[in-house]
Formats: C-alpha cells, sequence, structure tokens
C-alpha cells in the first residue's frame, strides 16, 4: 500500500467529505480549512467570510487502488467548477472551487486535468491551484457529518444527491453499502 494525501474544495465540506468516504482506495478523509489568513480559524469565523480560509477535505489514499488523476475527475464530476464563491446556494469565499497540492507530481496533474476539464464545461472554470498552505482540521462534529446525520435536511436535499451522482458515474469504484 502506498498512502497518498490530496486536499480539494468543492463546495461544503459535508458534500465533498460525503462522496470521497465512497469511493474505493480512500483510507480517511477528514473535513478542514486551508487557504486563510488567520491560525486555527473557527467554523463561526470562515462563514463570517473574512479568513480568507476554504473549506477543504483532506483525502488518505492509496494510489495503488485510486489515482490522484482520479480524485480530481471525480472533484470535477461532483461541483461545479465554473462557479465563483459559490456550489448552489452555498455562497461565500469559503465555497469557492480549489486544488492545493502537496508534490509537483500532483500540480502537474491538476494542470492536466484542468485543461481536459475545460472542454467538458460550458464556462471558464475558475478552480484554483496552488500549492498546499496549511491545513486545520474543522471541528469534531464536522467530521463524518453526512454518514452520522443523513437524515438531517441539508443532508437529504444536497448531499445524498452529490452521493447518488458520484455512485451512478463511479459505481465500479464506489464502496459497497
Amino acid at each position: 500500500m502506498t498512502m497518498e494525501m490530496a486536499t480539494v474544495g468543492g463546495g461544503c465540506f459535508w458534500c465533498t467529505e460525503a462522496v470521497y468516504q465512497q469511493l474505493i482506495g480512500v483510507d480517511k478523509v477528514e473535513s478542514g480549512y486551508s487557504g486563510g489568513r488567520i491560525l486555527n480559524p473557527t467554523y463561526e469565523q470562515i462563514c463570517e467570510g473574512n479568513t480568507g480560509h476554504a473549506e477543504v477535505i483532506r483525502i488518505h489514499f492509496d494510489n495503488t487502488v485510486v489515482s490522484y488523476r482520479d480524485i480530481l475527475e471525480i472533484l470535477f464530476t461532483i461541483h461545479d467548477p465554473t462557479t465563483l464563491n459559490r456550489q448552489g446556494n452555498d455562497v461565500g469565499t469559503q465555497y469557492r472551487s480549489v486544488i492545493y497540492t502537496h508534490s509537483a507530481e500532483q500540480m502537474a496533474t491538476a494542470r492536466e486535468v484542468i485543461a481536459a476539464m475545460a472542454h467538458v464545461w460550458d464556462a471558464p472554470i475558475v478552480t484554483e491551484l496552488e500549492e498546499a498552505p496549511v491545513f486545520y482540521p474543522a471541528e469534531a462534529y464536522h467530521q463524518n457529518y453526512f454518514l452520522d446525520h443523513p437524515m438531517q435536511s441539508y443532508c437529504a436535499f444536497v448531499v445524498a444527491p452529490k452521493v447518488t451522482k458520484f455512485r451512478q458515474v463511479f459505481a465500479s469504484r464506489a464502496k459497497k453499502s
């Protein structure tokens, strides 16, 4: 097993966390904050929109089972990378589309995937791409949110459809329920 790490943001971290927890080859997914100006931000500070942080997830995966390219292709399937600072009704810089890379190889792969995805979307891709800044884990109540609260209204109406789309588009890569 060769473990690798990916850090991505595509709107609310409850959505992205829930999807990647379903992916074969993923060992752990952690919700958190990156890319901002203050140390140890809280969810409340992030929601005010003044810290510069994005809601992101850190994915620990076995790259002999799932590739970094796969991780990014899934990201571009489950969120809209053409909307600046929003996903659906979630609006603010904390919901921006972002890829934070952990190596030169990841940076090169991310550039290739973004270039390829530019032909898929009708509008320009606005996904930020940069080297991974400090990652701050989100508060404990945000971790495994969809798994722990599947009937909560946001989970039922926003998160569940993204998980369903992932399971349909990437059926062969989804963990058995």
